[in-house]
């Protein structure tokens, strides 16, 4: 089954749902960024999301300088931003 990319008004909806992420790549992805005391512990929050990822089969676009982790989610099947972008964005919230 084809995932589909989310139309402009429910990619806007879902993003007010999402306060701390912000549209990047032309609409396309959503990112967000985080910082931590230190690098082990911003090494052990991309572990807990590197284990979510894999069961979903969903895996971030992400970098990490330190303490610092930067995320990005879309959905290349989709050419976009689709729901699996949105609930992976809402499980990472939930970690930190």
């Amino acid at each position: 089954m084809a995932i589909e990319e989310l139309t402009p008004q429910e990619r806007d909806s879902w993003l007010r749902a999402l306060p701390k992420w912000s549209l990047a790549r032309d609409g396309r992805a959503i990112e967000r960024s985080f910082e931590f005391a230190d690098f082990a512990e911003a090494f052990a929050f991309m572990t807990r999301i590197a284990i979510i990822a894999e069961k979903r089969d969903h895996h971030p676009e992400w970098s990490n300088v330190y303490n610092k982790v930067e995320i990005a989610l879309t959905t290349h099947d989709a050419g976009g931003l689709s729901l699996r972008d949105v609930n992976m964005a809402k499980k990472i919230d939930k970690i930190v």
